[in-house]
């Protein structure tokens, strides 16, 4: 396969050739723009951001686990206070706590680290994930076999990913969860594909999906094993603070509707169908009735593509699987889109296989989705979320392409 080979027979634009020429320059644009706004002296980014961001919350959480202090992990103020005494430049820098108490048991080893050099290993990790997935996962895709550059560009420029770093975020230790699961069920190992996305609990809002999908196809084994693996997660703050941490959790979660406003002060950096209604109509009720009505249309569309496990292949399978975690789950922001990774690396893939599975249309709408993050601060004047509706537009297609006969995995 040359450059010359396009992605999809039915469109001749998107070569192979024009692809990784998008992805060098959006790659240029959004690294360069990074890298001159944390080349700022001190700590602060040229926009007077912490450099790091979300990253001096999770630095917190592990100095509270430091200190063993289990009554600060959930207040603000406390937390505030040691933010300021360990990092001075953040002075001022307040973040809701809601991360379940193993977090900051995670975060500790880091904490007794300097700020920076914890932030350096920190991104330098994530990147590593991030990078070990997408290889682990490209290498499971046979017809990408012959476009590993291109792969490899497009990944560094995946908004996802860019998110990912610029806010210092977990998002990657969840894109683990969930390639490490995929490849346990390809091999017919369904309890430890559970273990993996048991793992989920620190970010329990991207396991709402696969909770209702393996549940509807009776997949008890996989169920267990995540049972399990949450369980002993949050068993670990249970030795560590008592079992008082884990209760502060749980009424900090049944709570958490108050704290929505001040947890997501800017909309457009959300991606998920509770969001898109909000921000699209006005009031509450009505938005919260239209996403839950949309959520069980898109559990729906994905169990009934689950269901036909004779006739579609896996990968299409996790695809609407990832898409619904993203499109369910109550609180997503930009940086969580490092998990359709995959779906992206799979849907190519099935795009490249020209089997009837791929369905017409399905390499434009990819491709729009690819980039559809970079134009979700336009929804502060359109009030559409685009990212969301091409999601929903790519799991009703891997839906319709469920019907074709194709081979079995």
């Amino acid at each position: 396969m040359n450059g010359s080979v396009t992605m999809d027979p039915s469109d001749s634009r998107l070569t192979a050739k024009r692809l990784r020429a998008h992805g060098i320059i959006l790659a240029l644009c959004l690294w360069s723009v990074y890298v001159w706004n944390i080349s700022a002296p001190g700590l602060k980014d040229r926009g007077g951001v912490i450099k790091g961001a979300d990253f001096i919350h999770l630095y917190t959480l592990g100095s509270v686990a430091l200190e063993h202090k289990a009554a600060d992990l959930y207040e603000a103020e406390a937390q505030a206070q040691l933010t300021a005494r360990r990092v001075p430049a953040a002075s001022g820098v307040r973040y809701i706590p809601l991360y379940p108490p193993q977090v900051s048991i995670f975060f500790a080893p880091l904490a007794h680290l300097p700020y920076v050099t914890a932030l350096i290993l920190w991104l330098t990790l994530s990147s590593l994930v991030y990078g070990f997935c997408c290889y682990a996962l490209w290498r499971a895709c046979p017809n990408l076999r012959d476009q590993g550059g291109t792969v490899l560009l497009l990944a560094l420029a995946f908004p996802g990913f860019f998110h990912l770093i610029v806010w210092g975020q977990t998002s990657a230790i969840a894109l683990a969860c969930f390639t490490v699961a995929f490849f346990f069920l390809r091999d017919e190992q369904p309890f430890v594909a559970g273990l993996a996305l048991g793992c989920l609990i620190f970010k329990p809002q991207l396991g709402i999906a696969a909770a209702f999908v393996f549940v509807s196809m009776r997949a008890w084994r996989v169920i267990g094993g995540a049972i399990l693996s949450a369980a002993v997660q949050l068993a670990i703050p249970i030795l560590y603070y008592g079992v008082e941490s884990l209760r502060l959790w749980i009424r900090v979660m049944w709570n958490v509707a108050y704290s929505i406003p001040a947890l997501e002060p800017r909309p457009y950096q959300t991606h998920s169908l509770r969001t898109f209604w909000t921000m699209l109509i006005p009031g509450a009720a009505v938005p919260f009735a239209l996403y839950a009505l949309s959520g069980i249309l898109i559990l729906g569309l994905t169990i009934g593509v689950w269901s036909r496990r004779p006739t579609t292949p896996l990968g299409l399978r996790y695809s609407s699987l990832l898409l619904a975690s993203v499109l369910l789950a109550p609180h997503l922001i930009v940086y969580d889109l490092a998990i359709l990774a995959p779906a992206f690396l799979f849907l190519a893939d099935c795009v490249l296989s020209h089997r009837p599975s791929a369905a017409p249309g399905l390499k434009i709408v990819l491709y729009l989705a690819y980039l559809s993050p970079l134009v979700g601060p336009l929804t502060r004047w359109t009030h559409v979320q685009i990212s969301v509706v091409l999601m929903c537009v790519l799991l009703y297609m891997i839906w319709r392409a469920g019907r074709a006969p194709v081979a079995a995995d």
